[in-house]
């Protein structure tokens, strides 16, 4: 899974490092962005300061696109018409797109410094959540620490009966054997003789069947381990190295109270730079500047802007399909990227009861289910009152498109009905819910950019390049796809190499 990610540019470390800064702009240079999501406002953003007059036009009601959370009183219309309403209480938030920040995504996490966004942790691994197969154990979820200790448990058993075999002998020195073997009993919680069975060690990784209590309270009992073919033909193991992905590894963060803070604080730094309700329907250029044609949605007015540049961050599955002046090499890397489905579903419960019966504070916990996968809320803990978990993530597999093309009634239905295997409370205390499908998003037509390594060879230099006085930005424009991080770095390359483009332009003239 890491290596097709990493083939994908899914992962690795962002190289930016904060403190982004272009020259002067030239005398009465101006450009045009299309877009307000986040590589749209860091590019606004950073061109204003260095001087150019700029003006961003955003299809939707609110900046941020797909930074963007849903509250009590939000109400959205995906494509075909369903219209949902947010009945979520006072302080409750849903993220139906990005919901966390990697600690080595230093542009994103620079700028919630800048503009004072407040940051709060994001548990990617909580031990105590649930790993559930509906085929293993009986349907019943197991604990994530059980299930990494006995996986760790029975393999370090196994290699280390190997080595006293003297399976190793030709590859390890004696010195290294025991090295090895002390390694083992110390990462597993083995016995002297290697094995790894009921015993305080094991339970001291797994839990305990009684934990320890005070005065006359039962005495602390130990945990039986899972047999070891049962677990290995669970697939639990599976999830296990989820948290161990580069994108995943502590320290992760969220802005509080919702991943929009991020996009808010941008909007504040561009008050009176952003048109909404402003859809593009054709991008126009020459020598002498672009003009971008778009529908006033609040009016119902046709109007134009002209600019000396233009900064498209419009997603592809929107750009494709509106008339723009590209050479043919755009016009080809533009049609050539199509876009992932996602779907994330958020309910809210009466009560906490993830907190108050199950003790899971935080984390993800994952399933066999076509939901994939259940997120607490990283905040608020120990709170009276409701609660919002990520009911369902679908990602970019047919679960996602099965889902896509449900109605948004049907998508929480059927959250709930899975999500009942894992917590028996669903049923009693579901509260409302609201679910969204990417690629019913107007605005979007999808969650993320898909690159293949053909078509990223082919396409990805064209698309990033200039094309006259026009340059795209985006997490599709990207080695990071699918991170608002991406985006951001995306927006601040193509700016750069407009700006010396535009420096270089004067100087001729």
């Amino acid at each position: 899974m890491y290596q097709a990610m990493s083939a994908l540019s899914f992962a690795g470390e962002s190289p930016g490092r904060g403190g982004f800064t272009l020259d002067a702009a030239p005398k009465g240079a101006s450009v045009v962005v299309l877009g307000a999501g986040l590589a749209g406002m860091t590019a606004a953003f950073e061109l204003r300061k260095a001087g150019y007059k700029v003006r961003v036009l955003e299809y939707s009601p609110k900046a941020g696109g797909r930074c963007w959370t849903l509250r009590g009183g939000d109400r959205f219309t995906e494509l075909g018409g369903a219209t949902q309403h947010c009945t979520f209480d006072k302080g409750q938030y849903f993220n139906p797109g990005p919901w966390r920040i990697p600690y080595h995504h230093y542009a994103i996490l620079d700028y919630c410094r800048q503009f004072k966004v407040p940051l709060e942790p994001f548990i990617q691994t909580n031990y105590n959540a649930l790993l559930h197969s509906s085929s293993a154990f009986g349907g019943k979820p197991q604990r994530y620490r059980a299930v990494q200790a006995d996986y760790q448990g029975h393999v370090a058993e196994l290699l280390g009966k190997s080595v006293n075999q003297g399976s190793l002998d030709q590859a390890v020195t004696r010195e290294d054997r025991e090295k090895l073997l002390e390694s083992l009993r110390t990462w597993a919680g083995l016995g002297k003789d290697m094995g790894y069975r009921t015993s305080l060690d094991s339970s001291m990784r797994r839990g305990f069947a009684v934990d320890a209590g005070g005065g006359l309270m039962p005495a602390a009992q130990f945990s039986s381990p899972m047999e070891r073919d049962q677990l290995l033909h669970s697939g639990l193991w599976l999830y296990l190295m989820v948290g161990q992905l580069y994108e995943f590894q502590s320290s992760i963060f969220q802005p509080a109270g919702g991943m929009d803070a991020i996009a808010s604080a941008f909007a504040g730094q561009l008050q009176g730079l952003i048109r909404l309700n402003a859809k593009v329907t054709r991008l126009q250029q020459d020598a002498n500047g672009v003009t971008v044609t778009y529908d006033d949605l609040g009016n119902g007015q046709t109007l134009q802007e002209k600019a000396d540049w233009c900064v498209c961050t419009l997603p592809l599955s929107i750009l494709s399909q509106i008339p723009c002046d590209f050479a043919a090499p755009m016009q080809a890397a533009v049609r050539a990227v199509p876009y992932g489905a996602s779907v994330k579903v958020g309910l809210q419960f009466k009560r906490r009861f993830w907190e108050q019966d199950e003790h899971i504070y935080g984390g993800i916990s994952y399933t066999d289910t076509p939901i994939g996968q259940i997120g607490y809320p990283n905040c608020d803990f120990g709170s009276d009152g409701k609660g919002v978990l990520l009911g369902g993530y679908m990602f970019e597999n047919n679960n996602a498109f099965e889902f896509t093309a449900m109605s948004p009634e049907q998508r929480i239905a059927k959250a709930l009905e899975y999500g009942n295997q894992l917590h028996p409370q669903y049923r009693e205390c579901f509260d409302s819910g609201i679910a969204v499908g990417w690629h019913r998003v107007p605005t979007s037509l999808g969650c993320f950019g898909v690159w293949t390594e053909e078509t990223r060879a082919q396409h990805y230099d064209n698309l990033c390049a200039i094309d006259g006085r026009v340059v795209l930005a985006g997490e599709h424009a990207s080695q990071l796809p699918a991170w608002q991080e991406g985006a951001i770095l995306s927006a601040q390359n193509a700016i750069t190499r407009l700006h010396t483009h535009a420096l270089g332009r004067q100087v001729r003239v």
